[in-house]
């Protein structure tokens, strides 16, 4: 847990922020009378926040701005919501053609977290809900961004005890890396029992401009509605595709034999 006293600091610095973006360029005898601090913290604070590119000089003499860092974490989150907005017409279509229950996913360190979900028919079989976390070994989706992470991403999450949700989880390290090589090779995820009993989900990644993974969708329901449909799994791949393409990807390929 934080101390008080480092939980206050957090509060100064986002403070100095705020001051900033109201502001634009200001001075620190500006900011301190702002933000209510003395000047001799705001000059410690900007410096340190300077060191680290979250502040920046500005044109004016004597004046700082925020730093371009702000810019590439904003950039970030906005390439979030920017997924989010191109998956979901599409997510909607394939919803509409299965009646199963859709999810899109991203990765944040160590976990999956649920940016969307649209209820199928078989929505209480689902524990999933928006904003929920899911370890990067288990699930559809989960496993298909841990499959296309950078090798030190592969590396953290795999390290240590692995939790399960049933006896079907997949926690030995070596079998999930197993796992991982042939869903690059397929290019998609089935998860079978291994987060709730009798429900199977498939996965698969969306790739932007550059070719990264920066998102799965996952398609879930009941085992013999998901395993025993081969139509869901080349509607889920059709789909991944088509979005895809509206990141930008322009070498989307099918890459199972269907």
């Amino acid at each position: 847990m934080a101390s008080t006293s480092g939980v206050q600091l957090i509060e100064k610095v986002a403070a100095l922020l705020r001051a900033l973006e109201d502001g634009g360029e200001l001075t620190p005898a500006e900011l301190a009378a702002a933000t209510g601090e003395p000047r001799s913290s705001v000059y410690r604070l900007l410096s340190t926040l300077e060191a680290l590119g979250y502040v920046e000089p500005g044109d004016q003499r004597g004046t700082v701005r925020l730093g371009l860092r702000l810019f590439e974490l904003g950039s970030a989150v906005a390439r979030r919501f920017d997924v989010r907005q191109r998956a979901l017409p599409a997510m909607k279509a394939l919803q509409h053609e299965t009646d199963q229950t859709e999810m899109l996913w991203v990765r944040r360190g160590r976990d999956a977290v649920c940016l969307e979900r649209l209820d199928g028919r078989y929505v209480n079989l689902v524990i999933v809900d928006v904003g929920s976390t899911m370890a990067l070994h288990t699930g559809a989706a989960p496993r298909a961004l841990l499959a296309f992470a950078p090798p030190e991403v592969v590396d953290a999450a795999l390290d240590g005890p692995l939790g399960a949700y049933t006896a079907a989880t997949v926690t030995d390290a070596a079998a999930v890396r197993r796992t991982l090589a042939e869903v690059r090779e397929a290019g998609y995820v089935v998860s079978d029992e291994d987060v709730v009993p009798g429900v199977a989900s498939l996965g698969a990644p969306l790739r932007d401009h550059d070719g990264e993974v920066v998102a799965a969708i996952s398609i879930a329901g009941p085992r013999p509605t998901i395993l025993d449909a081969g139509r869901t799994r080349e509607l889920l791949l059709d789909t991944c595709a088509g979005v895809s393409r509206s990141l930008g990807w322009r070498h989307v390929h099918d890459a199972v034999s269907r």
